[in-house]
């Protein structure tokens, strides 16, 4: 989050986050860290992990951490990126289950996550 942020209306905040998250780029960043041990992954293995240059990374991640979403440690040569907060999980699998849900809808086959909760 920006510093003036905490003065702009909790729905601006929320816009601003999404923006935040709104490149593909930054979405595989936070599913390998994720998936990464103690949710925590040096510059070097997501560069591995990712078809991106080096400094198109660090443009993103510095997104990300602006808004909250990673942190950033120095270790020695390297930096090692988190994530900030477990929600970030949490954010993420909703976002499967809902277009996962949409590609349901769509296909007809009707089997919603939000269907088969309410049917147990």
């Amino acid at each position: 989050m920006f510093l003036n942020d905490e003065q702009l209306p909790l729905y601006e905040i929320k816009a601003n986050l999404f923006k935040a998250l709104a490149h593909p780029a930054r979405i595989r960043a936070l599913e390998i860290l994720v998936d990464s041990p103690g949710q925590s992954a040096t510059v070097a293995q997501l560069l591995a992990a990712m078809d991106i240059e080096a400094s198109h990374l660090s443009q993103h991640l510095r997104v990300l951490r602006r808004h909250g979403v990673v942190t950033s440690r120095r270790r020695a040569s390297h930096v090692d990126y988190s994530l900030a907060h477990p929600g970030v999980v949490e954010l993420l699998a909703i976002a499967r289950r809902f277009l996962d849900d949409r590609v349901a809808t769509r296909r007809g086959t009707g089997n919603t996550a939000h269907q088969t909760a309410a049917a147990h």
